[in-house]
């Protein structure tokens, strides 16, 4: 028997699926169908304050890409439903870095991912008081400064990579959607230089 495409918790991008997610708006309706499941044009519409035109049309380019499917089991022929084809999607810059066409594309990704991390961050910080009954110590936001080669931060992200897998399951009554962020990168250092100016 097939496998439900559904069911794959994560896939990696390809340069058709980069294209289709280098906008801002095909992102955030691509996150919300993986968060909160199936939708309408016109559901999506309402909550990222677009008409449902625009939004169908934005649901049918994510469709040519691979990313969402029709939901055949909801809906009828004036309503349609969407779902994403997966839970999470993954990329990897090295795949699509030495390809010119493709800069402006991962360029807009890879800012559109940082703004949504940024903006769910956001949105926790400002519902924090309602969660701190039952997350008052369990919500972490951690900033690890490490010095490693670039080979230890790979084993790192791939270890980090098992950990989330092995807590991926099916939704269970009591419990919360919770999102982990995690991202391993260079940074350039830029050490003040002491003053070599003799004084008088």
């Amino acid at each position: 028997m097939t496998k439900d495409r559904r069911d794959q918790a994560s896939r990696p991008l390809d340069a058709r699926m980069l294209r289709a997610l280098a906008h801002p708006l095909r992102m955030r309706m691509l996150e919300l169908l993986q968060a909160d499941g199936p939708a309408t044009a016109t559901g999506l519409g309402k909550r990222v304050s677009e008409s449902s035109g625009t939004t169908s049309w934005h649901l049918r380019l994510l469709a040519e890409a691979g990313l969402v499917e029709e939901d055949s089991e909801r809906g009828n022929k004036r309503e349609r439903w969407w779902r994403s084809v997966q839970k999470s999607t993954r990329m990897r810059a090295a795949d699509f870095i030495n390809d010119p066409d493709l800069a402006a594309p991962l360029d807009m990704f890879l800012r559109s991912v940082i703004e949504q991390r940024y903006q769910a961050e956001s949105q926790f910080a400002s519902e924090v008081a309602q969660w701190m009954d039952q997350w008052h110590d369990h919500a972490v936001f951690t900033d690890a400064r490490l010095s490693l080669t670039p080979e230890e931060a790979a084993a790192m992200s791939a270890e980090v990579d098992a950990v989330i897998d092995r807590y991926r399951r099916d939704t269970r009554p009591g419990d919360h959607n919770v999102i982990a962020h995690w991202s391993a990168f260079p940074r350039q250092a830029q050490p003040e230089k002491p003053d070599t100016a003799t004084s008088d």
